[in-house]
């Protein structure tokens, strides 16, 4: 709580609001006093909670276990509920717990071989309870203690949380992605793109069983998005690295999600329903488990996610996927796998009519400015995806482990848009004593625009590739080499119409000019080849392996710029013998992206075959620390501190979440930063998630200047007239500016709990939080990301309740619910402050020429309910 203190108190950004030879600060003054209001009274109840800590009081319930035959129970577990620590019966079976005085509990009772059995108390101080229990045979057995490997201690930037925790986490967009952004941030709650340390989209490596998964790249906004490629309810493990990754990943700059399904071991499945999404997996192996099938189906609609929306209108998305991963085990060393997946998205927009508003203050005027926008036309976009991936693993020895991958990937993307705009602008009368209470009362600008586009982009990617390693005790070598062949048709068609009082912009007397015009085909074939070997290194003679060292390196030539590159990386680890269990890491390597199709394309859609690689070199070093928290229950803290050069970089622009390359390799940039992350249970079996991470990225553009003008007294022109006539100039390199990605502070926080005396209710928050980013200002060299969108808060809660539990033996033999394991229902609430996000800037010019900028908004809050049932 503490933490979320400090970063509301970052909440204070500027906007400039007005752009020409003025920038007008923007304060939200209301919005400021809510949140001292609201500090306020989260301190005022963090100090109730601390007081009333200091002033606990206690109970004690005492008794006896017995069998089903009354004779006493020996060694049987008396836990609290949501605690990890208990105690266990005597010989008599006769057992004695201090308890929380005024306070509802439950004690848990288990002992192997036997069903449990939960007791609920309220008592008064000092009151001891004495009480009689008896446990029947039953099938249920206590739950194996896990051991698991210590790889996301000692590799840096390894990230791996519990796939559960997707399947719970309440979330405009379910998937892994959303659980990502906890840990890196987000600024758009529609889409299941993130951006890791200041990189962009697009520098972000997703495998899945070991092949590497594409996303749809015509995509405008995250409205317009379907579903991600991961289905949760087939993930069984996550890896995620949000930098300082091996070289056996492949040449992106910035992370990893890399992705296990499950391997299936008798017959399962799960089915859900909900407002925005439904799902049905099925699992199996054959008798001999030779055979494995895992399947899965989706279809999800957003529309009520977007009808609230500033743009009103028809709203028609609507995605579906299914997927398989068939698995063989031909003999005992060898094994084969298939994985296929067909996803198609669809979205149709007819919008009807939009109102924007924003808030004006400055010395000059004070003024709430609107526009109000009459739509006709629609727009139509069709993503279709397929893959599918055939593997062949060897296990020639226990040390000797081969693999065979070929696999292809086709995406498929159209976009037609024909929509015709006309909007009046200027103050809007927000007094309700009014008639015109809501309406444009003083037009500042009026006019018509025409946004046409009929685009098309057709993508397929060949590979092969095998991988192998070997384990020869203190060294562990890994290899791999692969071949990408990849096709790309792209044919761009679209242009804008933009009239402004009666006159076509930009303006030339007796003559029709478009604002934009883009008219471009392409046809290449790209040939990659890629691989690396690496060593894992045990060093020294401790058994207890205190150390460890992995070196390697990458290699990449693209037939289609004619490089080669040489990636080295190296990692360490150290654990020293302290009593403290900590873990400290390094990493350091280069880390280089050939340009793909995005980044080829120039902003007037002409496309530069010979665009170099973006280039850096990467430096992280952190410790990782674990320590006995609250309720006696193991925490984990990981920081990490990283610093990220590169050259040949290509700047872009976003909007919402289209990136727009300069297509040139023109700039210069760097990231540096902090991330820290806490990790824990705050009671039994709840895994709680807190990141905060502190950023800045800064790009220099080569050859980005503009002028300032001096008339004849050698004073600055502001703005030309008869009587500012300028006689000099001077020349202003505009240097090192935010990059687009650039968000200082983010935090996010993933807490579960459940009722003291039933495990069965449980609730859910997930929170974030980023500062302010820069947005572009078109055609704007001096004012280059001087826009400012304000802080993105988001905070979704959810509640879910078990209607059917695992126990079957109380259930008839003729119910349909009899082979369940469990049913769960949840109730979810997006945006639960009903805060309104901005995601970009419409960008409008009133008669004097002058530009305003009017946010673009996200979602509001909107209710969800879902129900799921496994078996």
């Amino acid at each position: 709580m503490g933490l979320l203190l400090i970063l509301i108190r970052q909440i204070i950004f500027t906007l400039p609001n007005k752009i020409g030879f003025k920038t007008i600060r923007i304060l939200y003054r209301i919005h400021m006093k809510a949140l001292r209001y609201q500090i306020l009274l989260t301190a005022a109840c963090l100090f109730i909670s601390v007081f009333s800590f200091s002033q606990k009081k206690f109970a004690y319930v005492s008794g006896k276990v017995v069998d089903e035959n009354e004779n006493p129970l020996q060694g049987v577990s008396v836990v609290i509920l949501g605690q990890s620590k208990g105690i266990i019966t005597n010989d008599s079976g006769y057992f004695r717990i201090k308890v929380a005085a005024d306070k509802a509990f439950a004690i848990v009772f288990t002992h192997t071989g036997r069903n449990s059995e939960q007791k609920n108390f309220l008592l008064s101080e000092g009151e001891e309870e004495t009480i009689v229990i008896r446990l029947e045979k039953g099938e249920k057995t206590l739950e194996p203690v896990v051991v698991t490997d210590q790889r996301d201690r000692r590799e840096i930037g390894l990230i791996r949380p519990n796939p559960k925790t997707i399947l719970n986490l309440p979330s405009a967009v379910t998937g892994v992605e959303s659980l990502i952004k906890i840990f890196v941030g987000s600024n758009n709650e529609l889409t299941s793109q993130y951006s890791v340390r200041g990189g962009s989209y697009d520098e972000n490596l997703i495998y899945v069983n070991d092949f590497e998964i594409f996303r749809p790249y015509l995509v405008r906004s995250g409205q317009q998005e379907g579903l991600s490629f991961i289905n949760p309810e087939m993930v069984r493990n996550i890896n995620f690295y949000n930098g300082g990754f091996q070289a056996k990943y492949g040449d992106k700059m910035s992370s990893v999600l890399d992705i296990q399904y499950k391997k299936p071991k008798k017959f399962g499945g799960s089915a859900y329903i909900s407002i925005l999404e439904q799902g049905l997996e099925l699992e199996g192996a054959s008798k001999n488990s030779k055979f494995t099938y895992l399947f899965g189906v989706r279809n999800r609609s957003n529309r009520n996610l977007l009808s609230s929306q500033d743009t009103k209108g028809n709203y028609v998305p609507s995605s579906a996927d299914f997927q398989a991963l068939l698995s063989y085990q031909l003999s005992q060393k060898w094994q084969a796998e298939l994985l296929g997946n067909i996803s198609k998205t669809k979205f149709t927009l007819i919008p009807q009519f939009s109102q924007l508003t924003t808030s004006i203050f400055s010395p000059f005027f004070s003024a709430t400015i609107g526009v109000d926008i009459n739509f006709e036309g629609r727009e139509k976009d069709e993503y279709m995806t397929n893959m599918i991936g055939l593997s062949f693993t060897n296990s020639v020895s226990k040390k000797l482990k081969l693999k065979w991958m070929l696999s292809r990937f086709e995406n498929d993307e159209r976009e037609n848009i024909d929509i015709i705009g006309a909007y009046l602008f200027g103050e809007r009368d927000f007094d309700k004593r009014n008639p015109t209470y809501g309406l444009i009362v003083n037009p500042l600008g009026a006019g018509i625009f025409q946004n046409w586009a009929r685009n098309t982009l057709n993508i397929d990617n060949w590979n092969i590739s095998h991988k192998g390693n070997y384990d020869a005790g203190k060294h562990a070598i890994q290899w791999g080499l692969g071949f990408d062949k990849t096709s790309i048709a792209d044919k761009l068609d679209e242009w804008e119409f933009q009239d402004s009082a009666g006159y076509a912009l930009p303006y030339q007397p007796n003559m029709l000019q478009l604002n934009k015009l883009i008219r471009s085909n392409a046809d290449l074939d790209v040939n990659k080849f890629s691989g690396y070997i690496q060593d894992n290194i045990l060093p020294g003679k401790d058994s207890s392996h205190s150390a460890t060292l992995t070196a390697g390196v990458r290699f990449n030539y693209n037939s289609l710029n004619k490089e080669f590159l040489i990636s080295p990386r190296i990692g360490a680890s150290w654990k020293p013998k302290w009593k403290s269990d900590i873990v400290f890491r390094a990493a350091a390597g280069i880390y280089d992206q050939p340009p793909f199709y995005r980044e080829l394309r120039r902003y007037d859609g002409t496309v530069n075959k010979n665009l170099k690689s973006q280039k850096s070199w990467q430096a992280v070093a952190g410790f990782d620390y674990n320590f006995i928290g609250i309720g006696d229950r193991p925490m984990r803290w990981t920081t990490e501190a990283y610093y990220k050069s590169m050259t040949d970089v290509v700047p872009y622009d976003i909007d919402n979440v289209r990136i727009r390359y300069f297509g040139e390799n023109k700039a210069k940039a760097y990231a540096a930063g902090i991330e820290m992350r806490l990790h824990g249970q705050l009671v039994e079996d709840a895994d709680s998630w807190i990141s905060l991470g502190i950023m800045k990225t800064s790009e220099d553009i080569n050859g980005d200047y503009y002028y300032q003008y001096k008339n004849a007294a050698g004073e600055i022109i502001t703005a030309q007239s008869a009587d500012q006539v300028p006689v000099d100039s001077i020349k202003n390199n505009v240097g090192w500016l935010r990059r687009p990605t650039d968000r200082r502070i983010t935090f996010g926080m993933y807490f579960e709990d459940y009722m003291p005396t039933n495990k069965n209710f449980k609730a859910y928050v997930n929170l974030l939080y980023g500062s302010n980013m820069p947005y572009n200002i078109p055609n704007a060299v001096r004012y280059r990301n001087a826009a400012v969108i304000e802080p993105y808060i988001r905070c979704d809660i959810g509640f879910s309740a078990l209607l059917m539990d695992d126990d079957r033996s109380k259930r008839r033999s003729h119910s349909p619910f009899r082979n369940f394991d469990n049913i769960w229902a949840s109730l979810e609430v997006f945006n639960i402050i009903d805060r309104a996000n901005v995601i970009s800037y419409l960008f409008v010019k009133d008669f004097s020429n002058t530009v305003y900028l009017l946010p673009n908004r996200l979602t509001p809050r909107l209710i969800n309910f879902k129900i799921v049932a496994r078996w």
